[in-house]
């Protein structure tokens, strides 16, 4: 699994325009609709743990929400400003330096922890796990990928919602597969070289980053990533998922919604822990 390092620091400037928002409506009407978590009113920020009620909500593991693969935090953030107990895990500590930026600047109440989804390991269940934003294809074998997803099993509170999306084979080998994208910023550009490995279903894509210099103003830093992610089918994800022993409980195309299709690039599962005793 390869860790955001340098490219970290210019990560939110190209996200600018993802729809973070939108995935924390979505997110928030599903834990509502299917889930056991619930938001504490008015909590979020240090000075509103100082409620009584917030405190006693605070209190229940039921109502934690794990951002698995939290990146800099801003999904985090929103859920957080919903009013969920959040907690964030991201291997990458680049990242979550930004994010521990940002839970400064807020005031919220956010747990960060620098682990590895593969070996996650919490101080306690939790009632609901969200992973947005592809992170579950930087698992690059099926093991891994269902050890996770035990993991993740063994730490939801009875009945906890597993809320995950992840990048089909059809958008890296038809889409986004040996293209190049670039994009250019005041401050910042870069290039980003696909190169799709058809028989391991591997995406390899090669980052290269400019960076204005702080002081020196027409001066550029250039630095290089390469990272990896794995397409999976929805078959593969539902048996996965059997596997690790979860309910699954349905899948939507991530874009519209509806069933998922075959040109599905990206698909939101929802999944269910079921064997606990309550």
């Amino acid at each position: 699994m390869e860790a955001y390092t340098d490219f970290a620091q210019v990560y939110d400037t190209f996200m600018d325009e993802t729809p973070y928002e939108e995935w924390a409506q979505f997110l928030a009407e599903v834990i509502e609709k299917y889930g056991i978590s619930k938001p504490c009113v008015n909590v979020g920020t240090k000075s509103d743990l100082k409620q009584e009620n917030g405190a006693d909500l605070l209190d229940s593991e039921r109502n934690l929400v794990l951002d698995l693969g939290c990146g800099t935090g801003r999904l985090t953030e929103l859920m957080s400003k919903k009013g969920y107990d959040m907690i964030g895990v991201d291997f990458s500590q680049e990242m979550l330096n930004i994010a521990l930026e940002k839970k400064e600047a807020s005031g919220s109440n956010i747990l960060y922890l620098c682990q590895d989804m593969r070996e996650l390991d919490l101080y306690s269940t939790v009632g609901t796990v969200i992973s947005i934003c592809d992170s579950v294809n930087y698992l690059l074998e099926e093991e891994e990928v269902e050890e996770t997803f035990r993991l993740v099993n063994n730490y939801l509170y009875p009945g906890g919602l597993f809320v995950f999306d992840f990048n089909t084979v059809y958008k890296y080998e038809q889409v986004i597969g040996d293209a190049t994208i670039a994009e250019n910023r005041d401050d910042c550009s870069f290039i980003w070289e696909n190169y799709y490995h058809e028989e391991e279903c591997i995406n390899e894509y090669d980052l290269t980053i400019f960076v204005r210099d702080g002081e020196e103003e027409d001066i550029f830093r250039r630095f290089n990533e390469t990272h990896y992610q794995r397409g999976y089918t929805l078959a593969q994800m539902k048996e996965l998922i059997k596997k690790a022993r979860l309910k699954f409980l349905f899948a939507l195309d991530a874009d519209t919604h509806e069933e998922p299709t075959e040109i599905s690039e990206r698909i939101y599962i929802i999944a269910r822990e079921c064997e606990k005793q309550k």
